[in-house]
């Protein structure tokens, strides 16, 4: 069974090598020896220390893809387009096609669904979220008979390696984000990993996935991590909480609701000991009741690893004349705009030393029905620090209790707001 690789980054090269070393134990798995027909990289010439013919290599991708003696296409190049094209082509001819394209899944994979099913092939992407945990399949397949309610995860591996290390030194933002580009967790443009991007794509698809409807990265509500501050960090820590940047996908009812922020969570939780850069997904269902997934979720090997896990079951699925269930949208849910969504808040003012203070800020809380379960104010010389959490209130309640607050001829400026998770 030949396959064609798109891509030979450093994923692509874990699955060359995994694909030569284990090459007898995956033929027997599968029925029959998988053959790499060809590699379509950038730079074909450039030296390479894998285990493959230099002629593999080739820059012309639409070329290997319409060779009719390839079976299965494997896109690891990411990006939305010409990767979209190649997977579309490749369906549209009879062939499978595993991919970790989380950008692309997460902005239009119902175009590759809807092009899998009108040609009667697989479409797997496990790699696409948390690399090397087995999520996406369980999710798809092992939880199909039950109704999940909530979805909520640390999918970002450079993210959760800053805040670990805000948390573990009393580093600022700036200062753990260059330990981590030093270390090689962070890319020297971290923007996609630290503005959410990255885990905004992942929940989309986890939420398309656990409510059988179709969810888009520009239905997900996503802020980054760049304001969090040391005092940040040390607030939540007085709280007996800890920072991470959660992905949340929630059903209720007849809505759903798709957000990646950082958050405050107690450290009682399963997700707070998460750190560095592995990642975790917390999954609540009616049936099965809380269940965790936790382990390595980046790097070259891990991701090929799950990489070669879709391989394998598309090959098999060739080999035996079956195929993956089609996609599941039967639900198709309307996602609910960010001011509905209602959880806890903390609450930071700079504001001056002076009678009065908490009894104005009181009020605005109260005009907006925002309910105060705990104040703490700091004297800093002329100045104090207000520190307010909520009771849970809605997004919109609290934005404009906020823009309220902010006003106040006391306060010279609101210098936190962050959301209250998991307790």
């Amino acid at each position: 069974m030949k396959i064609a690789l798109l891509g030979c980054g450093n994923v692509g090269t874990e699955v060359v090598r995994l694909l030569h070393e284990q090459s007898a134990d995956l033929a027997a798995r599968i029925g029959e020896p998988l053959e790499l027909a060809g590699i379509a990289v950038r730079r074909p010439d450039k030296a390479r220390d894998l285990p493959v013919p230099r002629e593999l290599f080739t820059a012309d991708a639409l070329g290997l893809v319409n060779r009719p003696d390839v079976d299965i296409v494997v896109e690891l190049v990411g990006g939305i387009e010409p990767a979209r094209g190649w997977i579309t082509t490749a369906m549209a001819q009879g062939k499978s096609v595993v991919t970790g394209n989380k950008a692309l899944l997460a902005e239009d994979g119902g175009t590759l669904h809807d092009a899998a099913a009108a040609s009667g092939v697989d479409l797997y992407y496990e790699a696409a979220v948390a690399a090397a945990i087995p999520l996406l399949r369980p999710l798809r397949e092992s939880l199909h008979g039950d109704r999940i309610t909530k979805v909520t995860g640390i999918v970002n591996g450079t993210t959760n390696f800053i805040l670990s290390r805000m948390t573990e030194t009393g580093a600022g933002f700036s200062e753990a984000l260059s330990e981590a580009q030093d270390l090689g967790y962070a890319e020297a443009d971290p923007t996609a990993d630290i503005e959410g991007f990255d885990a905004a794509a992942k929940a989309a698809i986890l939420a398309g996935l656990a409510f059988h409807t179709r969810v888009t990265a520009s239905d997900v509500y996503r802020e980054g991590i760049t304001s969090v501050s040391a005092s940040d960090i040390a607030s939540a820590a007085q709280m007996g909480c800890v920072v991470k940047l959660l992905c949340i996908a929630s059903r209720d009812g007849d809505d759903v609701t798709v957000r990646v922020h950082p958050a405050m969570i107690p450290t009682s939780h399963p997700l707070a000991s998460v750190n560095g850069a592995y990642n975790a997904v917390f999954v609540e269902a009616e049936a099965a009741g809380r269940l965790m997934f936790y382990g390595a979720g980046a790097g070259g090997a891990p991701t090929a690893s799950a990489v070669l896990g879709d391989l394998v079951a598309v090959a098999r699925n060739r080999r035996s004349g079956a195929r993956a269930a089609s996609e599941s949208t039967y639900a198709d849910l309307s996602v609910r705009h960010m001011g509905e969504v209602t959880t806890r808040y903390h609450i930071s003012l700079d504001v001056d030393d002076q009678a009065g203070v908490l009894a104005a800020a009181a009020q605005v809380f109260a005009d907006h029905r925002v309910s105060i379960q705990t104040v703490r104010q700091d004297g800093r010389g002329d100045d104090a620090l207000l520190v307010v959490v909520t009771h849970k209130a809605t997004d919109a309640a609290l934005a404009a209790t906020v823009e309220e607050l902010a006003k106040l001829p006391a306060v010279r400026q609101v210098a936190s707001v962050m959301r209250v998770e998991g307790g």
